[in-house]
């Protein structure tokens, strides 16, 4: 496999908290990377941190570096980072105006004024949303009227209008019922041959059935790592195995 993002030696903290001790990991290109953990184990002060959101938290500090192929990621220019490397929070935010122009949106801000090829970045991108069947024709209505499934897929073709090459998901079906939930694993799955992804979740089943590899977290620290059959089968620690089977968290 070819990595794609690596950490080394990352500490995070908000004022004397330190969220992240001494985390090294690797993402690996076109895979699945699930983190589970309970809560206030660093989950998602990692996420915020691949794409330097937590700069704009004022309390935030780090040390460490993360290189993105290669690239140290804080020695980039912030907006530039996160084109490439795009975010899903866990509740569905669309933008209120029609379904096309939630896509079109930021391609325009980025200077796509052809029409034609705009058309194709709206469709490419919510097929591979694995929406494009449900809305192709009422791309002109509002996307506050879709479901919450849908309005959470829209936010994924919106993320891929600006061809990132990496995905952050933060407990991305949290607010949704299992059906809608299935179709945004769906897409997960089949988005991770275009892009690498690393997904957050509180759902251990959900890790087991999207997760490349799995990674378990606690206390701000890294435990264990490893192939997301191996793990969920033979975990190496037994705090993984307590976390796994439901004997905390």
């Amino acid at each position: 496999m070819v990595e794609k993002i690596r950490v080394e030696n990352l500490n995070c903290y908000y004022k004397d908290k330190q969220a992240l001790k001494n985390l090294n990991i690797t993402v690996e290109k076109n895979e699945i990377l699930s983190i589970i953990g309970p809560s206030n184990s660093g989950k998602t002060s990692f996420l915020r941190t691949l794409n330097r959101m937590n700069d704009m938290n004022v309390d935030f500090s780090r040390d460490g570096e993360i290189y993105l192929d290669e690239e140290n990621i804080f020695e980039m220019n912030p907006e530039k980072l996160r084109t490439r490397v795009g975010m899903l929070f866990a509740m569905p935010i669309p933008l209120p105006m029609s379904i096309y122009d939630n896509i079109a949106y930021a391609p325009r801000v980025l200077g796509l004024k052809n029409k034609k090829n705009m058309d194709e970045v709206v469709e490419q991108s919510l097929r591979d949303a694995s929406l494009w069947d449900e809305v192709k024709d009422r791309l002109h209505t509002s996307a506050i009227k879709m479901s919450g499934g849908q309005q959470q897929r829209l936010c994924i073709a919106r993320i891929l209008a600006i061809e990132p090459e990496v995905i952050l998901f933060d407990e991305p079906c949290s607010g949704l019922d299992p059906i809608s939930t299935a179709k945004v694993e769906e897409a997960m799955l089949k988005l991770k041959q275009k892009y690498t992804i690393v997904l957050v979740t509180n759902n251990v089943k959900q890790a087991s059935r999207v997760g490349t590899r799995t990674a378990f977290f606690l206390m701000g620290e890294l435990v264990e790592i490893d192939k997301t059959s191996t793990l969920f089968v033979s975990p190496r620690n037994k705090k993984t195995e307590d976390y796994i089977t439901g004997r905390f968290g």
